[in-house]
């Protein structure tokens, strides 16, 4: 008995592969780094050519209130996106929402959360109903939501009668204009926003700590040891000038921590669930995932009504910053957002993105939007160059895959 014990074979704990050298790992993961570099060559380049201008906390604070809708919408829009669909109607679907929140606050005294809760409803039912032409009709999304974005449009320009509505109560342009209140009591440093930046960073170091012993206990390479330990003081340090940085104007803006609430939660469901997996796999292969018992067609649906309520979110907060709504509120948000999804790394055949991409996709616009504005550069022109940077964005992009 303990000779045919002795002879079985033991299980052994899974050994580690070794990490890569740090060029070898940088080149292998180049759509996830590469944007974020550029991001910050950007910011260096616009706060030389603005003489210090750009990174001001009065502008940072105007940079986050500025991109705020955009970063909500490219959340959806990288699902849809990631599922193999697009969606031009959101710049729409947001003004629409905006012109409903602006009738029932203003014109019917309707208070401010039954308002609001209504519009993310009604943007939930816009994005089933495109979902179930697209999902169920198989109608291509491109004429689906091109066909929403002239419907919203004129829905919008009928509900607001082809005049702006306002102005909001104070308590819904908070959404947008508030800022975290400081619980020390300070007119000058908002130390609670500083305490706030603390424990953003230090959270994201125990994450990244975590995530690098689930690799090491499956025995997965990940990044080389000086790699992670450099990224994780330079990413924590810079969360944590940020924040100081923000606490010496008027504190973290109200939207901000809606904007990162959502982005850790879409990171999370992108990366840790198997919702988030099986979307990555309807778009690489959606024949593939249906013959492996994926509903693919509840998938392109729940993206869609996922995309609407983004979008009437998005749409509220826009609202809320201009404190009226208009006739042309939205127009154009469909390419910036677009353009957030495919700068930041998505790929134009679906099956391929990063919910991190998207916002640093977002933020190269609006950097280059802000930037471009403060030197005085005409409208004209920074739609060229917006051009040439998504050509250039996507043209990388495909050549580095087709290495």
């Amino acid at each position: 008995m303990t000779d045919n014990a002795a002879s079985l074979p033991r299980a052994t704990a899974p050994v580690a592969a070794p990490a890569p050298s740090t060029a070898a790992f940088l080149r292998h993961n180049f759509r996830e780094y590469g944007m974020l570099v550029c991001l910050v060559a950007i910011m260096v380049l616009f706060q030389v050519l603005t003489d210090g201008t750009l990174m001001q906390p009065l502008n940072l604070t105007n940079l986050v209130l500025q991109n705020s809708y955009i970063v909500i919408m490219a959340l959806g829009m990288l699902l849809v996106i990631v599922a193999g669909h697009i969606d031009l109607s959101v710049g729409s679907v947001s003004g629409f929402i905006g012109a409903l929140a602006a009738v029932l606050m203003v014109n019917h005294d309707w208070p401010v959360i039954p308002a609001a809760l209504a519009c993310l409803v009604g943007g939930a039912l816009i994005g089933a109903a495109q979902g179930w032409f697209v999902a169920y009709a198989r109608i291509p999304s491109f004429i689906v939501t091109l066909a929403g974005m002239l419907v919203f449009k004129g829905l919008a320009l009928a509900l607001l009668q082809g005049q702006s509505v306002g102005p909001f109560p104070d308590t819904f342009q908070r959404l947008s204009s508030g800022f975290i209140p400081d619980a020390f009591g300070n007119q000058g440093l908002r130390l609670t926003s500083v305490l706030l930046g603390a424990a953003m960073a230090a959270a994201f170091a125990i994450a990244g700590w975590r995530a690098r012993q689930r690799q090491q206990a499956h025995g997965i390479a990940g990044e080389p040891a000086g790699f992670f330990a450099a990224k994780t003081l330079i990413f924590a340090g810079l969360l944590i000038g940020f924040a100081w940085m923000m606490a010496s104007y008027r504190g973290l803006p109200n939207v901000l921590v809606v904007m990162a609430v959502l982005i850790v939660l879409f990171d999370f469901v992108t990366r840790r669930t198997v919702l988030g997996r099986r979307v990555y796999a309807l778009g690489g292969n959606e024949k593939a995932a249906r013959l492996s018992g994926i509903d693919t067609r509840r998938l392109s649906f729940y993206a869609f009504v996922n995309m609407g309520v983004l979008a009437a979110l998005a749409g509220l907060v826009f609202a809320a910053r201009l404190n009226t709504a208009t006739p042309k509120a939205g127009l154009g948000f469909e390419l910036d957002v677009i353009a957030a999804c495919f700068i930041g790394g998505a790929s134009a055949s679906g099956g391929v993105g990063k919910v991190t991409g998207a916002v640093i996709g977002a933020f190269v616009m609006g950097v280059m939007n802000n930037g471009m504005s403060i030197m005085g550069i005409g409208i004209d022109y920074q739609q060229v160059i917006k051009g040439l940077v998504l050509l250039a964005a996507v043209f990388i992009d495909v050549w580095h895959k087709n290495r």
